[in-house]
């Protein structure tokens, strides 16, 4: 009896990876050597681990739910960044998208079983509280976070606006938890900011690539034109974590020649291995409004400086190495995240979807970006006295390796680098940088920068 069900449950696990393969669009040619047979000794042990938590576990447990969980597991055991979205983290991340969600503002991903803070974002209620980038959220509210899969964090911590949740962080350089009274508000992200810090000189901040970024650059870069010719750009990627590909294409797009190269992929599937340009055909999406059309024609010629720290992930380091390889901008600050790998949105047929590391991003020169990042031309950190310590790509359990690096001690030695720490004499909390503000000290060395005069750099 016990085989005949054993049997059974292996033809239902055997059509349910086919119909999955089959919903995720593989395609039928694709290569040979990725189509191995399905590991029939491992889908037995499967079953019997499937068939004894049915019989014996302490309290009945839905078929669904142990079935999602287990797609939960491989996809989370694979990096940090693949995972499975149900019906409504799919739903938060489609409309996260497009600039406007609800929560506290915390961009975030799990170590050792706790919620581990990447960036808080700027104007939101985590980042006005004082949620540093590198925190550990150890409980929320009175429970503790130790079990939860990050999709169940993320959920608790999301909510109706004017709503309270406490957060209990555990802290770098901290022997106490730090906790923190938050109330939830609709978070709208505002993607792009300027300003003219003097007659001359403008400063352009992304905060985050969403689907109308690119577009928003160039009406900032034209309403920056309109005060007056401009002899020098700060273009500001710090905290940035990322986001659209497109974004970070269209946003290259307006500083490069039509047509150069911004940034390439590649993966173990033909659709993996991409080259995206500065064209229309790879920065536009729905629509045939080629924004770049109004473009102000100083924004390919003026001269500029990329400003970026250990939280410009993703999409602003692929803008920073494409400006820095063309030689277009000379790129200031400190490491970068080294979030350089792809993942694909991969909806299935309930309204769910699996996020799934593909490929691995590359600068216009090749180099690599995972677990590395970015490498600053100049070295300038957070304050005269330092930077805070940041968390970085290689510092994340399971992160993906850094293929271009063939030296795995140097990977090791730059997995455990960590940034001076930026701490005033006689306080043990991090400096809080305004950025764009008067006490932003690489704002301020790199508006010296443009102007050829001498930068102060760090004491050693």
């Amino acid at each position: 009896m016990r085989s005949s069900k054993l049997k059974q449950f292996g033809l239902v696990m055997t059509g349910m990876v086919a119909g999955v393969m089959i919903s995720l669009n593989f395609s039928a040619n694709a290569d040979r050597s990725t189509q191995v047979p399905l590991p029939v000794e491992e889908l037995r042990a499967y079953a019997d681990v499937f068939n004894a938590i049915k019989q014996g576990y302490v309290e009945p447990v839905e078929d669904k739910k142990l079935i999602t969980d287990s797609i939960s597991g491989m996809l989370s055991g694979l990096d940090p960044h693949s995972a499975y979205l149900d019906a409504e983290a799919f739903k938060d991340l489609q409309v996260g998208t497009q600039g406007e969600f609800g929560g506290l503002g915390i961009e975030v991903g799990m170590e050792d079983g706790f919620v581990k803070v990447i960036s808080p974002i700027e104007d939101t209620p985590a980042f006005r509280a004082g949620v540093l980038a590198g925190d550990l959220i150890v409980k929320l509210d009175d429970t503790p976070v130790k079990g939860m899969s990050l999709n169940d964090a993320v959920k608790r911590m999301r909510g109706k606006p004017r709503t309270d949740i406490v957060l209990t962080i555990m802290r770098k350089g901290q022997s106490e938890p730090v906790v923190i009274k938050l109330t939830r508000e609709v978070i709208k992200v505002q993607s792009v900011k300027s300003k003219v810090i003097e007659p001359g000189y403008a400063y352009l901040r992304i905060a985050q690539f969403q689907e109308n970024t690119a577009a928003s650059v160039v009406d900032h870069l034209n309403k920056l034109s309109a005060q007056g010719p401009m002899q020098g750009l700060v273009l500001d990627l710090r905290n940035d974590p990322g986001g659209l590909l497109h974004g970070a294409v269209g946003v290259s797009a307006a500083f490069l020649p039509v047509d150069t190269l911004v940034v390439s992929t590649d993966g173990r599937t033909e659709d993996a291995k991409r080259e995206y340009r500065a064209t229309p055909a790879d920065y536009l999406r729905g629509t045939r409004d080629d924004f770049l059309r109004r473009l102000p024609p100083a924004a390919r010629d003026v001269p500029m400086v990329v400003l970026v720290n250990a939280g410009s992930a993703s999409a602003s380091e692929i803008v920073a190495g494409a400006l820095q390889d063309h030689k277009r901008a000379r790129v200031v600050g400190t490491q970068t995240f080294g979030k350089g790998s792809v993942q694909t949105i991969l909806p299935l047929n309930n309204s769910t979807a699996i996020k799934l590391t593909t490929a691995r991003y590359y600068t216009p020169s090749g180099r690599s970006i995972q677990a590395k990042g970015i490498e600053p031309d100049i070295v300038i950190e957070e304050t005269a006295n330092g930077s805070s310590r940041r968390v970085r790509e290689a510092d994340l359990v399971r992160h993906l390796g850094n293929d271009k690096d063939a030296d795995p001690a140097a990977e090791e030695a730059a997995s455990k680098a960590v940034a001076t720490p930026a701490v005033e004499e006689g306080e043990n909390e991090p400096v809080r940088i305004e950025f764009g503000g008067e006490n932003d000290h690489q704002l301020q060395q790199a508006i010296r920068l443009l102007k050829g005069e001498q930068i102060v750099q760090n004491q050693n």
